[in-house]
């Protein structure tokens, strides 16, 4: 078996724990919703903005960085990215008005997208087979995953014993470990010698004029509103309005006696199902379409987001919601970026599939801001929660005219 046949690569190895140690750390910011805004007396909406820049920078950021990859070389990529992430939780540590947080934030969202999804998915995307592509996105997707089982948890016990800011220096020096992960990070499959002889201009304008592409780039939007709301609020939407917990129950056995503490533990599981969502996700993208599959994951994520707010919010209402999320949440994202791949190939995935990637931002961006907007208007999160339910639909139906199969290059090219 040679070695690109193979599945588990350095590559995708080492591209796995860069995206686990990013995830620990990005998913773990719902947890400190409430320390800040009580430690300042802010309203929930500051902390909410601060959150939802750093979405949107990340966003920009996105193909920005796998514009810089593809043209300088994706281990500068990421240490650029590390270097911008791990000083940015470092300086928001010092913030002390909500501007200065918000402008901070832009310097965090630019680190994760240095270490990130478009940055990462390329270089595994690159590196593996056309057999093993859909699969091997799985893995690294489901990595990210893995982080968030415990980045939430972990954030909870830091701040149980340091300040929200002592957090945010010790997330701050974690996050250069990934570092130590470059050097198995080899170079990938070649691009083929007609994605060579095409520039990155040409390629992107020829994917803005795809009907396809815009339906992908628009269906993208609603996984980043519910994620971004999700990570930023669920926590403290769970303390605030779950029911009690039983003193006597399974949940007190385990250590999880307050709500704050389901909060946290909600977002974790939520990352634990996905690292089976993600892998199996992976693994049906190489057999079935994958446009469909899309659409099945928006409806299921309707579904399972309309029962949750209908129904009366429990312990137990919480931690099936989020294992059902779960197993859907980052299942998107191997057939998203495979999507991309499969239409425009390899050489420039990072860019491409980076801009798709900006609107999940924008969606995220919208969906943290207008969770702590409206919370502050109404005193709860039912409103932008059925906002969230609304675009899963929209996102459902757009990607079923998506036209699956390889763009056809312009005829100079393809005559070369």
């Amino acid at each position: 078996m040679s070695a690109h046949s193979r599945l588990f690569t350095p590559i995708l190895i080492g591209g796995s724990l860069i995206l686990l140690i990013n995830f620990a750390l990005r998913a773990s910011f719902g947890v400190f919703q409430i320390p800040i805004a009580a430690d300042f007396g802010w309203p929930r909406a500051e902390f909410s903005l601060a959150i939802a820049i750093q979405n949107l920078a990340w966003g920009i950021g996105q193909p920005i960085f796998g514009a810089l990859a593809e043209r300088m070389g994706d281990r500068l990529a990421i240490i650029l990215g590390a270097i911008l992430y791990s000083a940015g939780l470092i300086l928001t540590a010092f913030a002390t008005t909500p501007a200065t947080m918000q402008l901070l934030e832009v310097m965090v969202g630019f680190g994760i997208a240095g270490t990130g999804f478009g940055v990462i998915l390329a270089i595994v995307g690159r590196a593996a087979s056309d057999e093993n592509r859909s699969l091997a996105l799985g893995i690294a997707t489901a990595a990210g995953s893995a982080g968030q089982v415990f980045g939430a948890p972990l954030a909870e016990i830091l701040l149980g014993l340091y300040a929200w800011q002592t957090v945010f220096m010790i997330f701050g020096v974690m996050v250069l470990s990934c570092l130590l992960f470059l050097p198995m990070l080899g170079t990938g499959q070649p691009a083929s010698r007609h994605e060579l002889e095409e520039s990155l201009g040409s390629v992107l304008k020829r994917a803005f004029r795809d009907p396809s592409y815009l339906m992908i780039f628009a269906g993208f939007f609603s996984c980043g509103y519910q994620l971004g709301f999700i990570t930023a609020h669920f926590p403290a939407m769970v303390t605030e309005m779950c029911g009690p917990i039983s003193p006597m129950g399974t949940l007190a056995s385990i250590g999880i006696t307050t709500t704050s503490a389901l909060g946290a533990a909600a977002i974790s599981l939520i990352g634990l199902a996905n690292i089976v969502g993600s892998i199996y996700s992976g693994w049906l993208g190489k057999r079935y379409t994958k446009k469909y599959l899309l659409a099945g994951i928006y409806t299921l994520r309707t579904i399972a987001a309309a029962a949750f707010i209908l129904l009366p919010i429990t312990p137990a209402s919480v931690i099936v919601f989020s294992l059902v999320m779960g197993a859907l949440w980052l299942a998107t994202v191997p057939l998203t970026s495979g999507l991309v791949a499969h239409i425009y190939g390899l050489r420039y995935m990072g860019t491409l599939y980076g801009f798709v990637f900006l609107s999940h931002q924008i969606g995220s961006f919208l969906g943290v801001w207008l969770g702590g907007s409206l919370y502050d208007a109404y005193g709860d999160y039912t409103l932008v929660w059925w906002v969230g339910v609304g675009v899963g639909a929209f996102s459902a139906l757009i990607h079923l005219p998506v036209r699956e199969a390889p763009a056809r290059l312009p005829a100079a090219t393809a005559a070369v």
